[in-house]
């Protein structure tokens, strides 16, 4: 059982006992559904920025008020160039201990945070592996996060980075090695996510991502991680409104490759990012029916977006002066779903 697994347990009240080096357990469903908490890496082009007008952190109390509504987990989004400066530097003090504050919140609450780099395979523009970014300099970036925060009592994981694309393809898998080892320098514990090239795309992960399988972890606890989204460049920025007779299945065929390849190779699995506009009710009914699927693989999903300044964004699940976004009618319906007591669909 997976660090994190064993802690998501623990956090629904499971009692496992242990006798002759064999652990036996009455366990309660792992939690499947989780969200994303962006604001931290907002603005990005505009560096270092400043925290509460370029990017924004959770206030006080944001975290309980997730807590309250069923919601155990977050992936939270930040940027390299905000915290590390400077290649190979120390981190800018001003944005770690904003991240401290934010993870001291959501332990307080009993939340667990997944720490992603929300960077695309590049710092300031440039290509990591490049030689603009040699691939020791982001190395040295996840052994510093990794020291930094790996024993922090909320951190239960590592989003390597969020998806690469373009350029960045052709170093991946030697970038994502290079985390990993960063990571495993200071936290054997904690699981690691890795995503897939190309924006890391759920629809074309089985063309771009067989080299990923060659990845080594020394604690083996890899979890591959694949973004979708529903409109028709799967971009997720829903330029124009979904069409009424939307097949209600496309979500679930945009992921069916992803899935497909972890079961092919007995792989762990996970969706970092999907969304749909609140108005539309046919990316609703794909909403449901994609989270049905995942639950049925034991497959984890982070909704994108919440976070405190999105304002009226379309894809937004945060509420709006306490009245929730029709999304979270369907998110809800899958609180504590699945009888799943580990991350699937591989073992």
């Amino acid at each position: 059982m997976s660090g994190s697994i064993l802690r998501h347990a623990l956090a629904l009240g499971t009692s496992i006992l242990l006798s002759c080096g064999v652990a036996s357990a009455q366990t309660k469903p792992v939690e499947l559904i989780g969200i994303n908490v962006a604001g931290a890496g907002f603005a990005s082009s505009v560096l270092p920025g400043k925290h509460g007008t370029n990017f924004f952190f959770p206030p006080k109390g944001y975290y309980e008020k997730w807590q309250q509504k069923g919601i155990s987990w977050v992936r939270f989004s930040f940027i390299w160039e905000r915290l590390q400066p400077e290649a190979n530097g120390e981190f800018d003090e001003t944005y770690a201990k904003l991240i401290d504050k934010t993870l001291d919140e959501a332990q307080q609450a009993g939340i667990e945070v997944m720490l992603d780099v929300h960077n695309y395979g590049r710092y300031y523009g440039k290509v990591i592996g490049t030689d603009d970014v040699p691939i020791a300099a982001y190395q040295n970036l996840m052994e510093r996060i990794a020291k930094r925060w790996g024993k922090h009592p909320a951190v239960y994981s590592y989003d390597l980075m969020n998806e690469p694309y373009g350029a960045a393809n052709k170093y991946w898998p030697q970038v994502a090695q290079a985390g990993i080892d960063g990571v495993r320098k200071y936290d054997s514990k904690n699981d690691i996510y890795v995503e897939g090239a190309e924006y890391s795309s759920a629809l074309r992960w089985p063309k771009l991502n067989d080299n990923l399988l060659d990845l080594k972890d020394p604690a083996d606890k890899l979890i591959y991680s694949a973004h979708m989204y529903i409109d028709p460049d799967a971009s997720g920025l829903y330029k124009t409104a979904l069409a009424p007779n939307l097949d209600p299945q496309i979500g679930v065929k945009r992921l069916e490759p992803f899935v497909n390849w972890l079961i092919e190779h007995n792989k762990k699995g996970h969706i970092g990012e999907f969304g749909v506009p609140a108005e539309d009710e046919s990316g609703l009914k794909a909403l449901d029916q994609t989270l049905a699927y995942l639950q049925k693989h034991c497959i984890p999903f982070a909704y994108w977006a919440a976070g405190p300044s999105w304002g009226k964004n379309k894809l937004s699940v945060e509420p709006v002066k306490g009245v929730d976004r029709p999304q979270w009618a369907v998110l809800q319906k899958y609180l504590g779903g699945g009888n799943c007591t580990s991350i699937g669909p591989g073992t």
